[in-house]
């Protein structure tokens, strides 16, 4: 009944004008609130981002309204209203008792201070907490019933304790907030009890407002200290590293400042003493600087001088200057006239030779040579060598052991597919973005005049509507020439002759012949299979094991097997195929150790299918006995030496009579060698003991398999009349025999080239006879017995020489 009238007194009050007296009464002119128990029944203002608290005076601010009917009512009901944290959107009022607090402050107002936007502002003085019983209305002005509860103090020791770390730790937040003031630590120090210091601290000190809400609603005056305790902690903390980060921050913005004002003021001194210099002085004293650290010649010297004055009558922000400068800093980097001295021990350098490379003694003794002349006679020039062979033979290591021999420097450029002139000689300075040619700079990355460039796969080199390389390079490795050679870009001429050039290519005369004279021809053909198994041995294995990181006892490879990979799986002239094969036995090893597996280490040949695979190649037995109508000949390519199948048939007489076809991708002269070779057996087919008349009727088409491959050249024509000579007999050729030789239309027998690979390559297929033209007895005569042992070389001079030592019988004639 109590709570009925209390609201109905309250809109009796609103709804009439009793309520103007008081309401904008001063502060002073206010009636004094009636001592006694405070009221069970309040009227309840929800506060959205505050949390009020017991004996401290607070600011309300009421927008017009609702809010503003709710703080009319709790004046005109004696001045108390409740104060209830109810954190909701700005855009929603509360309207359920879950949007407000369950803890809040009695208050007391005592003072309405108008706005200009039509709210007001009530000075408040929080009195007791309480609890919200229960909520009597919610809709227009809410009212609750509350229950007020005195503070607990259950250890007044451990309250104590903890009230001076709340108030030592209140003082020490507070110095990090300057609006505080002294005001606060004295407040502070002059509360009466532990829970209002609580209070106290925790709605000046704490950020968070569930976090002082928390705080609120803890009767127990030790928790409570316990929780702003906690709170002032994790604030201190952050205020603390966030004085450090300003610290830090200022002390850089401050260091970067007076940095700036340091510069200015040296600035202004130097003006002031006539000593200040800009961009281009700087630039200037340092290029004439180098001049005096360093040695060039008289006329780069001069060069410089002049664009150093040049540079100076150019402003720094044209884009003609930084052009300038790069020009210049060309010519004074270049190193003119700094070179590394020679260590040439032949010992030393033979010993490099004979651990680095196994096998190519001819290389190894014209490499000695070289270096013996320059140790005798250092200003010597030398020879331009050019290692030539097939891939894997060992062209690049070479050149690279011999600038280590030399203890030079060494640079590589690769020449394949190369095709632009200014590569070698540069770009005039006309052009934007202008640099020296690829040879200065490998010199100027070097650091000496003198060192040893590779000029790796010289054979590849191209040409088109920008240049031709090849022709650039003539200056370049000429040394007649090359003592002035006249770059493009610097426009002086540079000293090349104290570069060492080596020159690697894989197919000579794919070289252009003014090049080529320029250069001495070393040939590294190819390694015999015993070579191979022993650089297996040495070089290639540990290698591999080593970056697969397997231990020797990991894996074992006998010779054996080392030679069946070699004839199976990698016939080639080099090692680079073999040393593949190596790697892929590493890997596939280092996988099963990794899977904790324990396999044997030695690797058998029946394991071989296991790790490489099906073999990739094998002995062709029509290769070895040929059948009628195929002869075996060899061939030179760019990757060692081969055996070539030639192949005659007699596709019947047609149209056309006693005619020759020849298939095969052939080029000009190996299609003339077919056609030289027919007209010499119809000239000679009377002492051949061939059938002149079955020869003038029949047709003959020879082919040469791989049809997708290019062959060209004049070595295969005793080959090619060998095939069309057992066709028309009907008999074959010698089993495991091969030959080689040009044939001419009086049936002589022309010598060769390409001996060695040729020979390598019927040693490595099982061939045991050869047959060679006469003259190229003296080639035969250079080799190794490693490359001749097992073979047997029979050497012809005419087209019936062939014919006896080719068929089994003297006379071919078909009986």
């Amino acid at each position: 009944m109590e709570e009925e009238d209390l609201l109905k007194d309250i809109d009796e009050m609103l709804s009439t004008g009793e309520r103007q007296g008081s309401f904008f009464a001063d502060f002073g002119n206010l009636p004094a609130i009636k001592e006694g128990p405070p009221p069970q029944v309040v009227v309840v203002f929800p506060l959205r981002r505050s949390v009020p608290f017991p004996g401290l005076i607070m600011p309300v601010t009421a927008e017009s309204g609702m809010e503003t009917a709710i703080m009319e009512k709790a004046m005109a009901q004696g001045r108390y209203v409740g104060l209830l944290f109810a954190p909701t959107e700005e855009d929603r009022r509360p309207t359920a008792p879950a949007d407000y607090a369950t803890t809040g402050v009695l208050a007391e107002v005592h003072k309405r201070i108008r706005l200009p936007d039509g709210g007001s502002n009530y000075i408040c003085r929080g009195v007791r907490r309480f609890q919200v019983n229960r909520f009597v209305r919610l809709d227009k002005v809410p009212v609750a019933k509350v229950l007020y509860h005195e503070d607990i103090y259950p250890d007044e020791e451990e309250t104590e304790a903890l009230a001076r770390n709340v108030l030592a730790l209140s003082q020490k937040v507070a110095s990090h907030n300057p609006s505080l003031g002294d005001g606060f630590n004295l407040a502070a120090n002059n509360l009466d009890s532990s829970g209002g210091l609580a209070d106290f601290s925790a709605a000046y000190l704490l950020a968070n407002p569930p976090q002082k809400q928390a705080v609120l609603d803890q009767l127990d005056v030790r928790e409570r200290l316990r929780l702003v305790d906690e709170g002032l902690t994790r604030e201190l903390v952050t205020l603390e590293l966030g004085d450090r980060i300003q610290a830090e921050i200022r002390e850089k913005i401050e260091e970067q400042q007076k940095e700036y004002f340091l510069r200015e003021q040296i600035k202004i001194i130097r003006r002031e003493l006539g000593e200040e210099k800009d961009a281009s002085e700087q630039d200037r004293d340092y290029f004439l600087g180098k001049l005096e650290e360093n040695e060039y010649p008289e006329e780069v010297e001069e060069k410089v001088r002049a664009e150093v004055d040049r540079l100076g009558m150019i402003p720094t922000m044209s884009p003609e200057y930084p052009m300038a400068r790069n020009y210049l800093e060309w010519l004074v980097e270049l190193p003119w006239c700094q070179s590394s001295e020679d260590s040439i021990d032949i010992a030393k350098a033979e010993k490099l030779l004979d651990h680095d490379h196994y096998g190519l003694s001819d290389a190894k003794e014209r490499i000695l040579e070289f270096l013996g002349i320059r140790k005798m006679r250092p200003e010597h020039s030398g020879a331009i060598l050019c290692f030539s062979g097939p891939p894997g033979v060992g062209k690049t290591s070479l050149a690279m052991a011999i600038a280590q021999s030399m203890g030079r420097k060494l640079e590589r450029m690769s020449l394949g597919g190369m095709r632009d002139e200014a590569e070698i000689k540069g770009h005039r300075r006309t052009y934007v973005g202008a640099l020296p040619g690829r040879i200065l700079q490998m010199i100027r990355r070097a650091g000496t005049n003198n060192p040893v460039i590779v000029l790796d796969e010289v054979d590849k080199l191209g040409k088109d509507f920008r240049g031709d390389p090849s022709s650039a390079l003539l200056e370049v490795l000429d040394p007649a020439q090359n003592h002035a050679f006249l770059d493009f870009f610097l426009d002086i001429p540079f000293d090349l002759s104290r570069v060492m050039f080596v020159a690697t290519a894989n197919v000579l005369h794919q070289i252009p012949a003014p090049l080529r004279d320029r250069m001495e021809i070393i040939e590294l053909s190819g390694y015999v299979t015993q070579e191979k198994v022993q650089i297996a041995r040495r070089h290639l294995l540990p290698r591999q094991l080593k970056e697969h990181g397997l231990e020797a006892k990991r894996l074992k490879i006998s010779s054996p097997v080392v030679r069946q990979v070699i004839q199976e799986y990698t016939r080639e002239a080099g090692v680079r195929g073999l040393d593949k094969a190596l790697a892929s036995l590493c890997r596939k090893r280092t996988l099963e150790v990794a899977r904790r597996k324990r396999p044997r280490p030695e690797i058998k040949k029946t394991d071989l299918v296991k790790y490489l695979g099906q073999p990739k190649f094998y002995d062709d037995p029509i290769r070895l006995r040929p059948s009628v109508g195929v002869a075996l000949g060899l061939a030179y390519t760019g990757y060692g030496g081969d055996v070539l199948e030639v192949e005659c048939v007699s596709p019947g007489k047609g149209q056309a009579q006693g005619r020759v076809a020849y298939t095969g991708s052939l080029g000009d002269v190996m299609s003339e060698s077919c056609r030289i070779a027919h007209s010499c057996l119809r000239a000679l087919a009377g002492p051949l003991g061939l059938d002149e008349e079955k020869l003038e009727k029949q047709n003959l088409h020879v082919h040469f398999p791989a049809g997708a491959v290019p062959k060209d050249g004049p070595s295969a024509g005793i080959a090619i009349a060998t095939a069309m000579i057992s066709q028309l007999s009907g008999k074959p050729m010698k089993a495991k025999m091969a030959m080689t030789g040009e044939i001419t239309l009086t049936g002589e027998v022309l010598a060769i080239g390409g001996v060695r690979e040729k020979v390598l390559a019927a040693k490595r297929l099982g061939i045991k006879t050869v047959l060679l033209p006469e003259e190229n007895k003296r080639d035969i005569e250079q080799l190794d017995d490693g490359w001749t042992r097992g073979l047997t070389f029979v050497y012809v001079r005419s087209i019936e020489d062939v014919v006896r030592a080719v068929f089994k019988s003297h006379s071919v004639k078909p009986s």
